[in-house]
């Protein structure tokens, strides 16, 4: 369903029922994918390329997981890399992570990963993740992303308004 079509629903009934669907329908994808309590989350199910011989996910696979999920968190907030690189001129590099891995995912498991900011500098974030299976933590992480220019590679001041989205979320 789309809002256009609950915006063209002819009698009053009709539309009520219809806003009242989108809005169910809108909460529930805010939980599968999008921001909730202050965490961004994306499901990602493990496919066989994601494993070892075994089926057990591969233990660097999980930062690849989480990669992709700040770069959805970053569309999220209307920055794509992108737009980032070529309107604002800066990009993002991981500094350094701390990683603790206490189960393991395997072959077909729908996973949620989270991200959330824990801490926000001139030109830092520090960010907190999870990955989750039936809500069952499986890998914490904290990782130190650097913003800098795109040509020089240098840290530079993260731009005002994502750091003004960013905020929100701190």
């Amino acid at each position: 369903m789309t809002l256009e079509q609950v915006n063209n629903a002819q009698n009053s009934d009709s539309v009520s029922h219809l806003k009242i669907r989108y809005a169910k329908y809108q909460y529930n994808l805010g939980i599968q994918l999008g921001m909730l309590n202050n965490n961004f989350s994306l499901p990602i199910r493990v496919y066989y390329q994601d494993t070892d011989a075994g089926g057990v996910v591969y233990h660097s696979t999980y930062l690849n997981f989480m990669e992709r999920t700040r770069y959805e968190w970053l569309r999220e907030l209307g920055f794509n890399v992108n737009s980032l690189i070529e309107i604002h001129k800066i990009l993002f590099m991981v500094r350094s992570l701390e990683i603790d891995y206490f189960k393991p995912a395997i072959l077909d498991d729908l996973l949620n990963v989270t991200v959330a900011v824990a801490e926000i500098g001139r030109s830092r974030i520090t960010l907190s993740q999870e990955i989750l299976c039936n809500h069952v933590k499986l890998v914490s992480a904290t990782i130190h992303v650097v913003c800098v220019g795109a040509e020089k590679l240098k840290p530079v001041s993260i731009p005002v308004p994502l750091r003004e989205k960013i905020g929100k979320f701190a």
